[in-house]
């Protein structure tokens, strides 16, 4: 969208919904493998492969999404780029996460073995979950460089508003993932092994189609006198500090942010196998409804960066103030549903009773938290687009630190009823504590 040809009066709730489906369907496409994934080890496995599963995608993302940068910081620094019209820095900022993505993947391979060590020294799981969960590490490590590069390519077309694009890429992605796992792990019976290559293999086919999808993109957008790909911006000192300083903030803020997570998922596994995997049904759901919520979320990255790059503050307030009510109704809806369809999704997921019943006493809890994140996503996806990752850095160690000290006396009163009381005030904590800084935001948009 160029602000030079469109009206504020053209910024509708219609166009904002038209904008969001294509990542809201791409967005729910994430969640998607994750319930296979997670039906298939259910009814296929044991309670310990389950577990293990739990553990294992709770890892990878702390892994993984502790370089998160790859795509926030390449959406907001493209977006701002975008705003200003500047097409060499777009391709420079691009280049620049393709390239620190590769170097942070083949650093990742080579302290694969330490990295795990210290990972299962720090996770509370069984001795039985543990070795399950270490085989799929060790299988999962290998697709680091192709999730990584991918994180870089999103960014990129998250940052232009190119939504279809992305939701081919998460299908294709997503889709081959689905058919690989009902083939290895279910038809062929390899279990979570099955689930591990799976998903590597298909990452690196992905890599393929992504990089070729973005390169056509940014070929069409060439018009100006600079090479395709500008090497001397993207050797440049400044920019070069902006994006490290930035990206470690948004580094920073993403390890808190996974570490709540990972706090979750661990106290969990002190209750038991069964609290584990019940609590890691649940989160299948929250991931859903979390991913389709940031179907506007990314809308309002791309928007907010556009806005901000181009001084345009007045649009800024009319796309934040209409997502926000689009994505609240959107999360009310989202957990209505899942207290109505909740036991039913449960039953599909799991077979083992005792999981079943667990689940279904805490699903009230996970029906609240879905509601209650929608602020959180859209304030993310506001600072994420107008790159104030200092801000977002603080904010998530800030919540991140209440959730641990809230947990401590509400789990030894309630137990793991306490443990969901506690997840729920970490998002409202998210919200808050970013909410009090978007004032001073709307002041620099002006500026």
């Amino acid at each position: 969208m160029k602000f030079g040809q469109k009206s504020l009066a053209h910024i509708r709730y219609r166009d904002l919904l038209a904008m969001a489906g294509p990542y809201i369907l791409a967005n729910t496409a994430v969640p998607m493998l994750g319930l296979v994934d997670t039906a298939v080890i259910g009814q296929t496995g044991s309670t310990a492969d389950l577990g293990a599963i739990a553990v294992g995608g709770i890892l990878f993302s702390f892994i993984f999404w502790s370089f998160g940068f790859l795509r926030m910081g390449t959406t907001g620094f493209v977006a701002l780029a975008d705003g200003k019209q500047d097409e060499p820095e777009i391709r420079a900022a691009a280049s620049r996460a393709v390239l620190m993505a590769i170097g942070i993947s083949a650093l990742l391979l080579v302290l694969a073995q330490e990295i795990q060590n210290l990972a299962f020294a720090l996770l509370g799981a069984s001795d039985e979950v543990e070795q399950i969960a270490k085989d799929y590490f060790r299988i999962r490590m290998w697709g680091s460089p192709a999730s990584l590069s991918l994180f870089a390519l999103l960014g990129v077309l998250i940052g232009l508003g190119q939504a279809r694009a992305v939701l081919i890429i998460q299908v294709f992605l997503n889709g081959l993932n689905i058919t690989l796992d009902l083939l290895l792990a279910g038809h062929l019976e390899m279990g979570v092994r099955g689930i591990a290559f799976g998903t590597v293999i298909s990452e690196w086919t992905t890599l393929v189609a992504g990089s070729l999808i973005v390169v056509s993109r940014l070929r069409q957008r060439h018009e100006d006198h600079e090479p395709i790909v500008p090497w001397e911006r993207i050797k440049k000192l400044k920019p070069m500090w902006s994006s490290f300083r930035s990206n470690l903030n948004i580094m920073i803020r993403t390890l808190f942010l996974v570490f709540g997570f990972a706090w979750f998922t661990n106290q969990g596994a002190r209750y038991g196998d069964t609290v584990l995997a019940s609590n890691h049904i649940l989160l299948q759901f929250i991931a859903f409804a979390a991913f389709f919520l940031d179907g506007f979320a990314n809308v309002v990255e791309s928007l907010s960066g556009k806005a901000f790059g181009a001084g345009r503050g007045n649009l800024l307030n009319v796309v934040v103030r209409r997502t926000t009510l689009l994505a609240s109704g959107t999360a009310f809806a989202l957990a209505v549903a899942t207290v109505g369809l909740g036991a039913h999704g449960i039953s599909f997921l799991t077979a083992i009773p005792d999981v079943q019943q667990q689940a279904a006493h805490s699903l009230p809890f996970a029906s609240a938290y879905i509601f209650l994140s929608f602020a959180a996503f859209q304030l993310d996806g506001i600072f994420i687009g107008t790159s104030r990752t200092r801000a977002m850095r603080n904010a998530s160690a800030l919540s991140t630190t209440i959730f641990v000290l809230t947990t401590i006396p509400l789990s030894v009163r309630f137990g793991n009823d306490g443990l969901w009381l506690a997840f729920n005030v970490y998002v409202v904590c998210r919200a808050l504590a970013l909410g009090v800084q978007y004032p001073a935001l709307q002041k620099a948009s002006t500026q």
